[in-house]
């Protein structure tokens, strides 16, 4: 019964999360790739591909999350095993997006010096 709790809070939280922080990037990538890529077209279609394997790479790895879990057997390891889980998606999010800035800077750096 607590393991359905926690895979419902779980789920719950973090698919929100991932969507909402998807979607905030992908409004405020528009700006960061023109400023990169100076082709309005091309940075929507590369912002598109960001977005759509940030979704498989992160709602995957939430689904792939649940078959690790270990039984929970109270209402305090419920919330002590779903915060935990939940933090490991918020800073794989983090490691994400920074990764994907860096990666863009350092395209462009590459690009301006042809």
């Amino acid at each position: 019964m607590f393991n359905i709790v926690s895979y419902v809070i779980f789920l719950t939280v973090s698919s929100y999360i991932t969507l909402d922080v998807g979607r905030r990037c992908f409004q405020a990538g528009k700006a960061y790739l023109e400023y990169l890529i100076h082709d309005s077209e091309m940075c929507l279609t590369i912002n598109r591909i960001l977005l759509g394997c940030y979704y498989l790479l992160n709602l995957g790895y939430i689904a792939v999350n649940l078959a690790f879990w270990d039984r929970v057997s109270s209402m305090e390891e419920v919330i002590t095993v779903t915060a935990i889980r939940i933090g490991y998606i918020a800073l794989i999010l983090c490691v994400l997006h920074y990764m994907n800035i860096f990666a863009l800077y350092f395209l462009r750096n590459k690009l301006t010096l042809k």
